[in-house]
């Protein structure tokens, strides 16, 4: 398993949101980034985690948040176990006065809850195998660096990881 972060959500060229996830002790332009197609909700409420921004009502992962709080339950890790066919899964770690749960989660809903309470996000070694992608090398110029990822959004297909 390698620890990552959310280096950013973006847009294919076909208007898809992708997340991507980073090896925590990986610079940006180095190593393999993982991307992973998800909804606009999700995008959303991933963003909204990690900005720190606030939202005029709770999200759904907010209220997950909430109910977590109220029945004293710690999440504890969320991993993105495998990959099958192009579809990605996920589990929740939760830990409770009864012991640790695993829960079956998509990974956009762990990673937008991991992004709420700050818990660890893991992904398997055998997916970042499979489906991680060298990160590209940011330039002096930040719009290049920008067209460069565009263009690499505009290559990639969630089919090329089926």
């Amino acid at each position: 398993m390698v620890q990552v972060r959310v280096a950013g959500v973006a847009l294919d060229s076909t208007r898809q949101h992708v997340i991507l996830l980073k090896p925590i002790d990986e610079m940006p332009g180095t190593g393999p980034i993982l991307p992973i197609w998800i909804g606009e909700q999700e995008a959303t409420s991933i963003l909204v985690a990690v900005e720190n921004a606030p939202v005029p009502r709770p999200l759904a992962h907010d209220l997950m948040r909430s109910m977590l709080d109220a029945l004293d339950v710690k999440l504890v890790r969320v991993e993105v176990t495998r990959i099958d066919d192009g579809t990605f899964y996920a589990e929740v770690t939760l830990a409770s006065a009864q012991g640790e749960q695993v829960v079956d989660s998509r990974p956009s809903d762990a990673v937008a809850l991991a992004s709420r309470v700050g818990a660890p996000i893991w992904v398997a070694d055998a997916v970042m195998e499979e489906a991680g992608v060298t990160d590209f090398m940011p330039t002096e110029d930040p719009a290049e660096s920008i067209d460069e990822f565009k263009k690499f959004l505009d290559d990639v297909d969630p089919e090329d990881f089926a």
